[in-house]
């Protein structure tokens, strides 16, 4: 019977980089190896959500059976650098999955780019940005909901129903202040670097606090307690 549930942003919190961008200059570079321009990728100026749906909108067209296998192989690629992801939480997501726990990985990031993160560490749950396609399998450059926000907070809380779990059991990791809606669900939010809107809303309130030291995919460090 599961007893809580660990979440985990994924960006900077648990990858050492933003799987958005990353992604985005393996596909820039296939594109100008084909002799292709890619298009020109917004950053700024807007806020999240609004760069999130910009984003997605690239890949209007595209087959979603290639960009799924294209994720892949991105992943595949990222994975092996020396340091690819945050130590400190990577450890507590695998103390987490020792002790019994639910975990799930809620991102801003695409399903296609969250999934093989996800079967890597071998967690079962996927809450991120769905892209839309259709019948055809042909993506339409639109997203369902950019999980981003109280989007992350809702997504939270339907596992937590579904699942049968007090809130206050449940963990959450985060490291930047659009996660603060899922940490304030949990009863043990966890803030990864220093956001200052998360230190200090964390050292109002006798939040953890993890460091980002990165390191390979299989390094062990200090594990955090979870008990």
């Amino acid at each position: 019977m599961t007893r809580r549930i660990a979440f985990f942003d994924v960006d900077e919190t648990l990858l050492a980089g933003r799987t958005l961008l990353e992604f985005w200059h393996a596909h820039a570079a296939r594109l100008v190896g084909e002799g292709r321009t890619p298009g020109v990728l917004r950053t700024a100026g807007a806020d999240r959500e609004t760069l999130n749906r910009a984003y997605f909108a690239h890949f209007a067209g595209a087959r979603r059976s290639s960009f799924d296998e294209a994720a892949r192989q991105w992943y595949a690629r990222f994975r092996s650098g020396p340091h690819a992801y945050l130590t400190e939480t990577l450890d507590a997501l695998r103390r987490h999955q020792s002790e019994g726990d639910e975990v799930a990985l809620v991102t801003g990031s695409g399903v296609a780019l969250a999934r093989p993160v996800a079967e890597d560490l071998g967690v079962l749950h996927v809450l991120a940005t769905e892209q839309l396609a259709d019948a055809a399998g042909v993506l339409t450059g639109e997203v369902r909901r950019p999980m981003i926000g109280a989007a992350k907070q809702d997504a939270a809380a339907a596992l937590i129903r579904r699942l049968g779990v007090r809130a206050r059991d449940c963990w959450a990791y985060g490291d930047h202040e659009s996660d603060l809606p899922m940490l304030s669900l949990v009863g043990h939010p966890v803030v990864v670097g220093d956001d200052p809107v998360l230190a200090a809303r964390g050292m109002a309130q006798g939040w953890y606090f993890v460091g980002t030291r990165t390191g390979p995919r299989f390094e062990r460090s200090a594990l955090l307690q979870v008990s």
